[in-house]
């Protein structure tokens, strides 16, 4: 065989490969390879499928329990709702497109997450997107914002899940790398979940779905490489995605599998056809030969370097039943997508590709991901930042100036504007739309179970001190799951980084997986899906370290739930938890003073297993309907979002101490509830029998905000703050807070 190209230097290193790693490759094949088959192992080889940087530090995490069905490994990760129904997860980045091109980046970052869920075996139920830019006054910034979010709510919307939560940040170390990390779940049966390993020698492989263009050819190398001044360059690395389609796979997929044709399954995502062929027979120790002149092509004269490296969306690769093949046909003829047999599966662990009549590729396909480069990085352990006393912070002049400062501030205003360009009630399930602390679907067909979905990290946190930050993020996402009454059952992950050959950086990442491990372990909530997001550089600045976490609990009662809103007239509000005390990495320092410094709040692994616990029972029996957990902000902003939610007032005493550490501090393990006021004294002394801190914070009723004198705000003042940024910012004008009161 000889190669269609001349192998240069300059060739394999913009193929992402490096000498060392060419070597490598030489001494695998015996020889000098082709172009297609060097565009295979930059495919197979490069940080976004291979996880070389990662997979020595993800193996730490916990990834089993007593409900895990699928951990990592498979498409999605599967967890046991009961009553044999299993919910299908997984989060994904898509980074890298959505900066160059923010539409279709984060429109088929959506489509992508889908796939993965469906290809399963399982039926979407809900999506969420975990978005961060970069600073608002940065040029680009409004544009990204404007496209992503465009982007997001235009396949979502299309295909038809609701999407029932996400997060929105902004800080300027997103300037020139913003973050699309999106999550999608499903429901399946727990007899009916579908694997993508090659199980038979001889039989089928089938090409479903959409044809292949050139769009997104190269797309996962690029997504493994920092960016430059070139990077408008790289558009046509990005894919372009058709939702009708997608819906059409879906459900020619769901119907075909209830045939008994599908022996394996893999979309095509990243790297596309070659990713797939190459999982499916190298998990079943099979081999795969392909013949491209069967491949669906859209464009003419496709090379099968171009064919085997597109990223074409809304395509799938499967191992068919031979029996069952004018069956499978029809149903995808009927559904108006391709089906073509494109190959077959063989017993020589080889990967074959044929392209008219003769062999461009010939490749030992276990050794193609088994034999990718893995690397135990060099790292630093990072220096956490000193630890910042409230007295060393100046309290505010004006306690009620500073509240609407923040409430109304780019990363704790309301994200009404995003949510609402999504659909987020289609298919008649959602019962909690975003806005509060988890979204919560009705387990469609079941007369009383729901499942609650959470997005969260915070990355200043993760800056600050990585180990804190990573589980932090874990413990917040239990905590919002926990916050409106449901068990936390598993994570997924997206662990959004910058270059790993950077010691300090890859010190960054080593701690945070280290956090996110002890807090997985400590509150029974394993990691059963994810991806990692390196390279999140341009011009040598790393974003934020950002390990987001996606988080999926379980309501046996639908009843029996929580909400941010609902305050009743004269209800006891009290807080679960501790006082507030810290103020190092808070939003209140940054958006008050100024200033990012200081460590973040410690996260007591314990504490937060108590505390919810018993928040979860309360909500649970019946008792609590109105529930929030603290994070961003702390109790101020905790109390305000419940009374706006609520359109509601509030009387209450912040305490002993430093007001300002009291109102804005950002402890963990918290949350406030509002409980009838015949409740409150059994309320409290069952606190005290389970050793859980509560404090009766004072009464909801009226139409104003007060606080022990130290701010008196109408509810109103307050919404206006909060609403106003994000639409003023979108149409191009920013108004101040402070001015609404």
């Amino acid at each position: 065989m000889t190669a269609e190209t001349d192998i240069t230097p300059e060739l394999i290193a913009a193929h992402g490969l490096k000498p060392d790693e060419y070597e490598r490759v030489l001494s695998l094949i015996g020889r000098e390879p082709t172009i297609t088959e060097l565009g295979i192992f930059s495919a197979m080889w490069n940080e976004h499928c291979s996880y070389k940087s990662s997979k020595r530090w993800l193996r730490t995490l916990p990834t089993k329990g007593p409900r895990v069905l699928q951990g990592p490994g498979e498409n999605a990760g599967v967890v046991d709702i009961g009553d044999g129904m299993a919910v299908v997860f997984k989060m994904e980045s898509h980074n890298h497109p959505s900066f160059i091109e923010p539409y279709q980046g984060a429109a088929t970052g959506v489509g992508g997450i889908l796939r993965d869920v469906f290809t399963m075996g399982a039926r979407p139920i809900a999506a969420m997107n975990a978005l961060r830019f970069g600073a608002p006054d940065h040029p680009k910034t409004r544009h990204l914002v404007a496209g992503v979010v465009a982007g997001v709510g235009g396949y979502g919307n299309s295909f038809g899940v609701p999407t029932v939560g996400g997060e929105v940040n902004f800080h300027p170390r997103y300037n020139g790398n913003c973050l699309v990390n999106a999550f999608a779940a499903g429901l399946a049966r727990t007899d009916s979940i579908f694997l993508s390993e090659a199980k038979g020698v001889g039989l089928p492989v089938v090409y479903l779905g959409a044809k292949t263009g050139r769009d997104g050819v190269g797309g996962a190398t690029m997504a493994s490489a920092e960016f430059d001044e070139n990077i408008e360059e790289k558009r046509p690395t990005v894919q372009v995605g058709d939702p009708f389609t997608e819906k059409c796979l879906l459900e020619a997929c769901l119907e075909l599998m209830q045939t008994g044709a599908v022996i394996a399954i893999q979309d095509m995502g990243a790297a596309g056809l070659t990713c797939s062929a190459v999982e499916m027979g190298a998990k079943g120790g099979l081999g795969i030969e392909l013949d491209l002149d069967k491949v669906p092509v859209r464009e003419a004269a496709m090379t099968p370097y171009e064919m085997m490296l597109s990223e074409s969306q809304e395509r799938m690769l499967m191992v068919l039943s031979p029996d069952k093949r004018e069956v499978a046909e029809a149903i995808f003829v009927k559904w108006g997508l391709d089906f073509a047999i494109v190959g077959r599966t063989t017993d020589d662990l080889r990967f074959r590709i044929m392209f008219e009549g003769r062999e461009v590729g010939n490749l030992p396909i276990k050794e193609l991901g088994d034999e990718a480069p893995e690397y135990d990085r060099p790292w630093i352990e990072p220096k956490p930042a000193q630890a910042i006393h409230a007295k060393d912070v100046a309290e505010p002049a004006n306690y009620g100036a500073a509240l609407l400062t923040l409430i109304g501030s780019p990363d704790l205003c309301s994200r009404r504007w995003v949510f609402e360009q999504y659909d987020t009630l289609i298919q008649g399930n959602s019962l909690q739309r975003p806005g509060g602390d988890a979204g919560v679907v009705r387990v469609d067909g079941h007369p009383t179970k729901a499942l609650a979905f959470s997005s969260d990290v915070t990355p200043r946190y993760c800056e600050a001190d990585p180990f804190q930050g990573g589980a932090q993020a874990v413990a917040e996402c239990w905590r919002n799951l926990t916050a409106v009454g449901a068990e936390p059952l598993a994570a997924t992950d997206n662990l959004n980084f910058g270059n790993p050959e950077k010691p300090e950086l890859m010190g960054q990442f080593v701690k945070a997986v280290e956090g996110i491990g002890a807090a997985c372990e400590a509150l029974a909530f394993p990691i059963v899906s994810g991806n990692v997001s390196l390279y999140n550089e341009t011009h040598g600045e790393a974003i934020l370290p950002t390990p987001t976490i996606g988080g999926v609990g379980l309501i046996d009662d639908r009843a029996m739930t929580a909400r941010v809103g609902g305050m009743k007239e004269d209800d006891v509000l009290f807080l679960v938890g501790r006082d507030g005390s810290h103020l190092g990495a808070t939003i209140y320092l940054r958006e008050i003073e100024g200033r990012e410094a200081g460590a973040p709040p410690p996260v007591d692994l314990a504490e937060e297993k108590r505390n919810g616990d018993f928040v979860r029972g309360l909500i649970r029996s019946g008792r609590v309907a109105t529930c929030h957990d603290l994070s961003d902000g702390g109790l101020a902003i905790a109390v305000a979002e419940m009374c706006m939610a609520s359109d509601r007032g509030a009387r209450i005493d912040a305490g002993d101490g430093a007001g300002h550490a009291l109102l804005f501090g950002e402890d963990q393990a918290r949350y406030v509830v509002a409980v009838a006021a015949d409740m409150a004294g059994p309320i409290e002394a069952e606190a005290g029998e389970a050793g859980v801190p509560v404090r009766r914070l004072g009464v909801a009723g009226g139409s104003r905000l007060v606080i022990d004198g130290r701010l008196d705000l109408s509810v109103a003042a307050l919404t206006i703050a909060h609403e106003s940024w994000f639409p003023s910012y979108m149409s191009g004008e920013i108004i101040e807070p402070a001015a609404a009161a």
